[in-house]
C-alpha cells in the first residue's frame, strides 16, 4: 500500500538530508511507490522551498542563498515534529506571531491550509509561502530586511501592540537555560523576538534539540515568562526538568507522528 503524502514527504526529506543528490529511481525504490508518484511528491516540496530539482533527481535547498536556507536543510525530520506539534495549539480564529526562524518556517507550512487563522510574521520566507496559499491571513512587519535570515528587524514593539490582541507568539531559538531564558546570537533578532513576545498573551519556544547545547548572548524573554516549550524527543529530561520547575511545560515531539 502506498503510503500517505505527509509519510512520502518526511521519508524524503529524512532521505536527502546529508547527501548531495538522490536520484528519482532511488526515492521510488527507497518509498515502494512508482517515479511518477515521486515526482509528484518532490513538486509539492519544491513548492514549500524546502527541496530542489536538479536534473534527474532531487536535494535539499542549497546554502546558497544564505544561512536560513541552509538551516532549512537541517534537522528536518526533528523540526517537521516540533512544527505539527506546534499547529495542534494553534485554535480556531487564533491570530499568532511566527517568527524568522526555520522551526517557525515549517510551522508555516503546517498552517498553511487553515483559512480560519491570522499570521504575524517578519519572515520574507513565511510571508511569501502563505501568500501563495489560499490559507491564513497574513500580516507583514515592516523594517530593514536582514538578509542572513530573510527576515525584517527594527520595528517598535508599540506597532506590534497596535495590532490588538495576539493569542501566541512561537519564537525560535540560538540557546535556552533556565536561568537566562531564550537567547539569540544576533541583538537585533533578539530585539525584534521581544517585541513579538510583548504583545503576544503566551510566548512558546521553538527548536530542535541541538540547540540545549547552542549559544547566544543576547536574551530575548526570562525563563519565567515563557508558557511552553516545544522540542523533539531528543531533549533529554535532565535537560527539560529545570523548566518544568519553574511551571513551563515542556513537549518532546517524537519524530514521527506521535509526542510524549
Amino acid at each position: 500500500m502506498t503510503p500517505p503524502a505527509e509519510q512520502r514527504d518526511e521519508r524524503i526529506l529524512g532521505f536527502l538530508e546529508g547527501r548531495e543528490l538522490v536520484p528519482v529511481g532511488e526515492l521510488a525504490e527507497h518509498l515502494g511507490v512508482s517515479a511518477v508518484t515521486v515526482r509528484k511528491d518532490l513538486d509539492r516540496l519544491v513548492r514549500s522551498a524546502v527541496i530542489e530539482r536538479v536534473r534527474g533527481g532531487a536535494r535539499l535547498r542549497s546554502a546558497e542563498e544564505g544561512p536560513l536556507a541552509e538551516r532549512l536543510g537541517q534537522r528536518v525530520g526533528a523540526k517537521r515534529a516540533v512544527a505539527r506539534r506546534a499547529a495542534e495549539l494553534v485554535g480556531a480564529d487564533a491570530v499568532i506571531v511566527i517568527d524568522s526562524s526555520s522551526t517557525g518556517y515549517y510551522l508555516a507550512l503546517e498552517l498553511s491550509d487553515r483559512t480560519d487563522v491570522t499570521v504575524v510574521t517578519n519572515s520574507l520566507r513565511v510571508a511569501s509561502q502563505l501568500a501563495e496559499r489560499n490559507g491564513p491571513a497574513v500580516v507583514v512587519l515592516g523594517g530593514t530586511v536582514r538578509r542572513t535570515s530573510f527576515s525584517t528587524v527594527g520595528f517598535p514593539a508599540e506597532v506590534l501592540r497596535g495590532y490588538g490582541t495576539i493569542d501566541l507568539a512561537f519564537l525560535g531559538v540560538s540557546a535556552l537555560s533556565p536561568e537566562q531564558g531564550l537567547l539569540e546570537r544576533s541583538f537585533s533578532e533578539a530585539e525584534t523576538k521581544r517585541a513579538m513576545a510583548s504583545a503576544a498573551q503566551l510566548v512558546i519556544g521553538l527548536f530542535d534539540s541541538s540547540k540545549a547545547s547552542g549559544f547566544g548572548q543576547h536574551a530575548v524573554v526570562p525563563a519565567t515568562d515563557v508558557s511552553r516549550l516545544i522540542t523533539d524527543d531528543e531533549f533529554s529530561e535532565a535537560d527539560a526538568a529545570p523548566w518544568r520547575a519553574l511551571g513551563v511545560t515542556v513537549d518532546r515531539a517524537l519524530q514521527g507522528n506521535s509526542r510524549s
